[in-house]
């Protein structure tokens, strides 16, 4: 089974027991988050889409860390202008581990009997 959940601006395909790096929750290490902003579910069965999202279902993680990424090098330079400037940036990152997939509900399928009601109509 899988998953497509919208969080801190980007998608992300989830499974369970995965290990993502997502923007910065504000959650404590060991806590549970739940995101409920979920694009996608897929299993075996077929792939439910949402419009824009799925009703009813949602997505559990725990929070394993709060982390940053390694240093990206921001390096400007102007040529023949003896003009360098150098900087390092490192984004603030949480480390979640999916626990587990809730899919939507499933509706009860129409009652034949209804069925039988339509086409006794028609005769």
């Amino acid at each position: 089974m899988f998953a497509v959940i919208r969080t801190g601006g980007k998608q992300y395909r989830v499974t369970p027991n995965a290990v993502l790096k997502v923007e910065k929750l504000e959650a404590e290490p060991g806590s549970t988050v739940t995101f409920t902003d979920v694009l996608a579910v897929g299993d075996t069965g077929g792939l439910t889409l949402g419009a824009p999202t799925v009703a009813g279902a949602s997505v559990t993680a725990t929070v394993i860390a709060q982390d940053r990424l390694d240093k990206v090098i921001i390096f400007k330079k102007r040529r023949r202008q003896n003009s360098r400037r150098r900087n390092g940036h490192r984004q603030h990152v949480t480390v979640l581990r999916i626990a587990g997939i809730a899919p939507t509900p499933v509706a009860a399928s129409p009652a034949p009997a209804s069925a039988e009601a339509a086409s006794e109509g028609a005769v």
